[in-house]
């Protein structure tokens, strides 16, 4: 009997220092960027010379950061309206239905998700020529375009977490809410909608930062004389090397942060994810 304890408080041991370190190798890199925000040399080197907030200050006098964050909080923002109106739909009726072809579909709907982001960014750039070419409408570059793009981005998180929401939720209140007199949307509206609303609210959050960091797609599909946050990070990189790109990467980190805890406070997505 010692011995299967011992055994198993090796076991929670283990189990403990593997939790940890996974940790631990998330959490690292994240520290380190936090820091170099703070150097106060231009070119990062350890020890620091002193610690400074001129970059953080920089952000704001930046156009092409200024402007970057603005596309990509519209273009997100529009993304995951559209996404979660598409999503929630087809999430009910793959669970709701039964029809021929469903895993089909069900796979389909989640493919974004698998398929790598500069593969799924070259082909809707080569869709959009081919478009434009055969119906001479400027998809090419335009922002409908783009957000078309994120919309895929989106449309698997609300699917695959609206899915979950639906699963392990009680049919029986459905059928007692019909068997008192309401009809389908009723139904859906009193009852469905208001136990999945975890499921959405996460599907959105999820959605929201896919499309926000989105770097690889839009690449290909922005059209010229715009960018995105994650695209002229990128381009600022190509020239130069300082700590203004750490203090960019905190202040995402921090928006995103708090934008999820507050979502969390008036909606438990910990339910659901």
């Amino acid at each position: 009997m010692t011995g299967r304890i011992g055994m198993r408080m090796l076991g929670r041991l283990a189990l403990n220092g593997a939790a940890t370190l996974s940790m631990a190798y998330l959490l690292l890199p994240l520290f380190f960027v936090t820091w170099l925000a703070f150097f106060a040399q231009e070119i990062p080197s350890f020890p620091p010379d002193g610690y400074s907030l001129k970059w953080f200050r920089a952000v704001p006098g930046n156009d092409r950061f200024v402007s970057g964050f603005i596309l990509s909080l519209q273009v997100a923002s529009i993304a995951t309206l559209l996404g979660i109106s598409i999503g929630v739909p087809a999430a009910v009726c793959l669970v709701r239905m039964k029809f021929t072809g469903r895993e089909l579909v069900s796979s389909l709907l989640l493919l974004p998700l698998v398929v790598p982001g500069i593969v799924l960014g070259i082909a809707l750039y080569v869709f959009h020529v081919e478009t434009e070419i055969l119906t001479e409408i400027p998809i090419l570059g335009s922002i409908g375009g783009l957000i078309a793009g994120h919309v895929l981005i989106v449309i698997p998180w609300t699917v695959r977490l609206v899915t979950a929401s639906l699963v392990g939720m009680d049919r029986a209140i459905e059928e007692a809410a019909q068997s008192l007199g309401a009809d389908r949307f009723t139904t859906f509206r009193r009852i469905t909608l208001p136990s999945i609303l975890p499921g959405m609210v996460a599907a959105a959050m999820f959605g929201f930062i896919s499309s926000f960091g989105n770097l690889e797609m839009s690449l290909f599909l922005v059209g010229p004389g715009r960018t995105t946050l994650p695209i002229a990070i990128l381009q600022y990189l190509e020239w130069k090397i300082d700590p203004t790109i750490a203090a960019v990467s905190v202040l995402q980190i921090l928006f995103i942060g708090v934008a999820m805890l507050l979502t969390d406070r008036f909606v438990k997505i910990s339910r659901v994810v």
